[in-house]
């Protein structure tokens, strides 16, 4: 397969076939994120696109799930990403998920009509990266829209059919209050926007980033491991949604917690609850054996 610079996804993509659409991100100056910093944001040709599908289905033959690269595929013009789902579709029969990144302000540029015709075209699953429910912090890591406008595009996203996962990002308060109104300002917008799933990620502080520099120069301060644990207990408290899966497996994390929200709760509430008790960082991920 062809690759253009440095590829993510998300960890529940990791059995899918990874389909380049755009070359990085269409936003790409949020203030803690060094991903696709080696590479300038375009879309790529639709002759490239269906070459590489033809690709892997010469590869792989048939498949039955697809996530879109890189950052922020729903930017991609609406008829292009309906024909790049029809071209998917026709090359793979077995073909149930189509999914990608959707950022904020490239879900508010299109219409719901727009949202409804790709939903119906098959693309299924979209990943928003909420980061925060706190608007004085979304303009702070220049996220590009507010909190009224973020949770707009998430409800949206949701109006339209789509199967929703969001990200928290704990610890981008930094230490003291703040980090308290952050988690539950996250847990207000996620009540109202009402995903499927919510998954917490851990900020590290990326070397090159504008996030890194202010804590190198004393103006941003990390929390530790414990605080953000407090921080993810005070989340959970205040999500009121029912049936909202809860995840924090993800690498960057200190402690894996899952669950059903309202069902299992209580019991994510005590294991996080018991970790601080304890103090033990042995009940931690190592700070070796994290990642972002």
């Amino acid at each position: 397969m062809r690759y253009e610079g440095s590829i993510y996804r998300p960890p529940s993509e990791a059995d899918s076939y990874l389909l380049q659409v755009t070359v990085g991100c269409s936003h790409n100056q949020c203030t803690f994120c060094a991903m696709y910093k080696d590479k300038s944001y375009r879309i790529r040709d639709l002759e490239e696109i269906k070459a590489d599908i033809q690709m892997a289905k010469a590869c792989y033959g048939d498949l039955t799930d697809v996530f879109l690269c890189d950052g922020d595929a729903i930017a991609v013009d609406t008829p292009l990403l309906l024909e790049i789902a029809a071209e998917l579709n026709k090359a793979f029969p077995s073909l149930s998920s189509i999914s990608c990144y959707a950022g904020p302000r490239s879900t508010l540029n299109k219409s719901l009509e727009e949202l409804r015709a790709l939903r119906a075209a098959g693309i299924d699953k979209v990943y928003l990266g909420m980061e925060t429910g706190d608007d004085r912090l979304l303009q702070a890591i220049r996220k590009g829209v507010t909190a009224a406008e973020m949770l707009q595009a998430g409800q949206n996203l949701v109006e339209a059919g789509f199967k929703l996962s969001v990200t928290v990002l704990l610890g981008l308060a930094g230490k003291g209050p703040r980090s308290r109104e952050h988690a539950i300002h996250s847990a207000e917008m996620i009540n109202a926007m009402r995903p499927r799933w919510l998954a917490a990620l851990t900020l590290s502080l990326a070397p090159g980033t504008p996030l890194y520099r202010e804590a190198q120069e004393g103006r941003f301060q990390l929390p530790d491991p414990f605080e953000t644990l407090e921080e993810m207990r005070t989340l959970i408290e205040h999500l009121t949604a029912d049936h909202l899966i809860f995840r924090s497996n993800h690498v960057s994390n200190y402690l894996t917690v899952k669950g059903e929200l309202q069902k299992d709760r209580q019991k994510m509430l005590d294991q996080i609850s018991q970790v601080l008790e304890n103090r033990d960082r042995n009940a931690l991920r190592r700070e070796d054996m994290r990642g972002f």
